[in-house]
């Protein structure tokens, strides 16, 4: 216990190194009990973030801070709206459809299930198909879809907050982008004189998380426009929505596109069972996905540094399960950070304290 407490007594010496952990203790406390409330702030904050980019390029050709800012937002702005105005009337469209079709989709699954014990005897059995169409499947449909739409009906109060986010979120974008520099300088009245540490941790981690926010951006529309020109071209119902599905799927490395193969599988049977176009749907679903994680991927993400698989899987679950959605979008991030902060931990007191250090590097 004295090795442990020496240490502690070391670490907790350095001034730096208490700033670095109050201030991520008190940015984890906002994800982690207030996400609900500060979504909005969130939102806007990835945003502005996205933004940033276009934003000093604009600087950088001698124009103002204020005239870049309402540049870029006006153009993000009006871009986004077009893509709203063009995407979300299909896409409701399209989940109407699926779970009008729902008794349908239930009924064909069912008897596909019956043939089961007829084309492998040695495998299923009448008594055991009976037994989990019974229990599982053999439910009331038309119940099943009255509680879905009943749930449905939420999303009423989802377009409500959408409305707000529409009015609400922007404005937050636009002031962000034009007063960033007033409103970092007031959050650095809130920090020690000496934060070395923290600049250098940033500093590795803004690298990582603007190649990856964006780059995320980027491959979720790319996949999701090739995966939607693809299954229109070969016919399947639902383009629009399983592209949607198949683009955000990419949020969560390795586990979304298993996922995302069910439904897709699903939709494509129901239409052609089996059959050719069916397995023209798989394969190009999975030539898809294999040409995202082999060649976007590694194009989009190639500045980023390299996080074994197991890292990133753990990561997704961890902060998936400890922030939802947002811990999920930004588990690799949030991995990266705390490989910063590794790398950029005193290796000892001595070395922490004694060297020269200066505040505004």
């Amino acid at each position: 216990m004295k090795l442990i407490r020496d240490w502690f007594d070391r670490q907790l010496a350095n001034p730096q190194i208490v700033s670095l952990l109050l201030l991520f203790t008190a940015l984890w406390a906002a994800l982690t009990f207030f996400t609900d409330v500060f979504q909005p702030v969130f939102a806007a904050l990835v945003v502005a973030y996205l933004l940033e980019g276009p934003v000093t390029i604009l600087e950088r050709r001698r124009m103002g801070r204020r005239g870049a800012a309402i540049v870029v937002w006006l153009l993000f702005y009006l871009g986004f709206m077009l893509a709203l105005v063009m995407l979300v009337p299909q896409l409701v469209r399209q989940i109407t459809q699926v779970v009008q079709e729902i008794p349908h989709l239930s009924a064909e699954l069912q008897a596909w299930m019956l043939t089961l014990p007829d084309r492998y005897p040695n495998v299923f059995s009448e008594h055991q198909m009976a037994a989990i169409l019974g229990e599982g499947i053999g439910i009331d449909l038309s119940s099943l879809r009255d509680e879905v739409l009943a749930r449905t009906r939420l999303l009423g109060v989802g377009v409500t907050y959408m409305v707000i986010y529409l009015l609400l979120v922007p404005l937050m974008v636009f002031f962000l982008l034009k007063d960033k520099i007033a409103i970092l300088g007031w959050a650095r009245r809130f920090l020690p004189d000496d934060i070395h540490l923290i600049r250098q941790v940033w500093a590795d981690v803004d690298v990582q998380l603007a190649n990856y926010v964006r780059g995320k951006v980027i491959e979720i529309g790319i996949v999701w426009l090739v995966t939607y020109l693809t299954f229109t071209l070969l016919g399947l119902h639902y383009a629009v929505l399983l592209g949607a599905i198949t683009g955000f799927s990419v949020l969560v490395p390795y586990l979304g596109a298993t996922v995302v193969t069910f439904p897709v599988a699903a939709v494509a049977y129901a239409q052609f069972g089996i059959s050719a176009e069916l397995a023209y749907v798989v394969f190009a679903y999975g030539v898809i996905q294999a040409l995202d994680g082999n060649v976007l991927v590694p194009i989009i993400f190639s500045e980023a540094n390299n996080l074994h698989p197991v890292a990133i899987i753990v990561a997704v679950l961890f902060f998936g399960a400890t922030n939802g959605f947002w811990g999920v979008f930004f588990a690799i991030p949030l991995a990266t950070v705390v490989a910063a902060v590794l790398r950029a931990w005193p290796v000892d007191r001595a070395s922490s304290v004694s060297s020269p250090i200066d505040p505004d590097a």
